[in-house]
């Protein structure tokens, strides 16, 4: 049995504690419109507010059968060199536009860059592909709008989307220029790795995950589907360059690890952290936990290379 008490420090362990106490263990356990209610407040509590000199319009880009609100983050010293489509986290069911908004702030004010979070419909009530395809639809837009490059940046769920986009991408005229993807879900095999290591782990367990899934799919068998397990894809050649960043006390870790593993056998450029002592939802703890800062630093690092074309690892 993995020693949690050993992996994770003080600090970590009040982030946990703090998180449980607005957003329980069991909170998987509770309705759909229970849980967002109980995340939306988690989320508001731990809301660090915006960065000198970034601002936010909310607008929607419309499509032939929908609209999909995204929020629009600029810097007062804008760096044109690219631009971050942020895709968030929130196991499918989770989340939008306020989850992970001061995030996508001070994501915005550390690279200059200008950054979209996008607003995709979330499961039950939209079952996949309908997430799959709002980001699909949004990175069309994206390309077609901005005459800079595109970097694809998401979380957990986030993650999974953006590398299913890098996957559906790589004949587009206009592919991203690379992905950063934050302990993202990307269909691993659960039977080994940190899914059976960290099955029990603090902020994210086996059971949460497969709770999710179930959620998500509806229920369906959807083994192979790469545009939701992006590890099943035969073909891992002519992907962007991507850096992982995974939590060792997390069943996904090993995600990251099998992806970068992929990419570079298929002789692409992938690389891989996982971040010693640190839980599922991090990003959350950025301010107050010093591994969680260091981590953010390397993906603010990490997302400014990739956008100015750079492969410094």
């Amino acid at each position: 049995m993995t020693d949690y008490k050993k992996l994770i420090d003080a600090e970590t362990w009040a982030f946990i504690e703090k998180t449980n106490s607005y957003y329980p263990p069991d909170t998987i356990d509770h309705t759909i419109g229970e849980q967002r209610a109980i995340y939306n407040r988690m989320c508001r509590e731990f809301f660090a507010g915006y960065p000198q000199g970034v601002t936010a319009e909310t607008t929607a880009i419309a499509t032939p059968t929908d609209s999909i609100p995204i929020r629009i983050y600029r810097n007062a010293s804008p760096d044109s060199a690219a631009m971050v489509l942020y895709v968030h986290g929130g196991g499918f069911i989770l989340g939008g536009l306020d989850s992970h908004d001061d995030v996508c702030a001070e994501l915005c004010a550390r690279t200059g860059y200008e950054v979209v979070s996008v607003d995709y419909r979330l499961a039950p009530e939209h079952l996949h592909p309908d997430a799959f395809d709002d980001v699909m639809d949004a990175y069309e837009w994206a390309a077609g709008t901005y005459d800079c490059p595109v970097l694809l940046c998401g979380d957990s769920a986030g993650g999974n989307l953006c590398a299913a986009v890098a996957h559906a991408t790589r004949g587009h005229v206009k592919k991203p220029v690379g992905q950063v993807l934050i302990y993202p879900s990307l269909g691993g095999d659960h039977s080994r790795g940190s899914y059976v290591t960290h099955a029990e782990a603090p902020m994210l367990t086996a059971r949460d995950i497969e709770f999710y899934k179930h959620i998500h799919t509806g229920g369906v068998d959807r083994t192979g589907d790469i545009t939701l397990y992006p590890l099943a894809d035969a073909d891992f050649a002519y992907l962007p360059p991507t850096v992982l960043i995974t939590a060792e006390c997390d069943p996904l870790s090993s995600d990251g690890e099998a992806y970068r593993d992929r990419v570079v056998a298929a002789g692409g450029n992938a690389y891989w952290f996982e971040e010693p002592g640190l839980v599922h939802g991090y990003l959350r703890a950025r301010h107050t936990v010093g591994r969680a800062r260091t981590s953010f630093t390397r993906i603010v690092e990490a997302v400014s290379a990739l956008g100015k074309g750079d492969w410094i690892w």
